[in-house]
């Protein structure tokens, strides 16, 4: 990530990639990152015990399946899941997010398992 400045383009950078749940960094906020992932299909239920989590979405449809009812998003919208609460995405066409946490924040928080993955930074 270059400290130059640059504006990110959005679409450009999801251009850069095509994998499905890997979040990619784009930029940093103080001790938060910002990040983009594809995402297609149901992800794994899980919690951040420490921290919120800003899920916006870019392009496509994206529910957010909490425990006592789901929140769907269209492109332009958003919504906070609060630290603690245990959630479960899923996108039956392919979306694009951006995700606003701190850094080091795993995917899948609580939950490990095989799509866990440590986000890469694009260039």
């Amino acid at each position: 990530m270059s400290t130059s400045a640059v504006p990110v383009n959005l679409a450009g950078k999801l251009a850069q990639f095509s994998e499905l749940w890997s979040q990619k960094k784009v930029a940093a906020l103080n001790d938060y990152e910002v990040k983009l992932a594809k995402v297609k299909g149901e992800f794994v239920w899980h919690t951040h015990e420490d921290t919120d989590e800003l899920i916006m979405v870019i392009s496509g449809r994206l529910t957010i399946r909490l425990r006592d009812g789901d929140v769907v998003l269209d492109p332009g919208e958003l919504f906070v899941v609060p630290r603690g609460v245990e959630h479960c995405t899923a996108a039956d066409e392919e979306t694009a997010i951006l995700l606003l946490e701190p850094a080091g924040t795993m995917n899948t928080g609580d939950a490990g398992g095989p799509m866990t993955k440590a986000p890469e930074t694009l260039g």
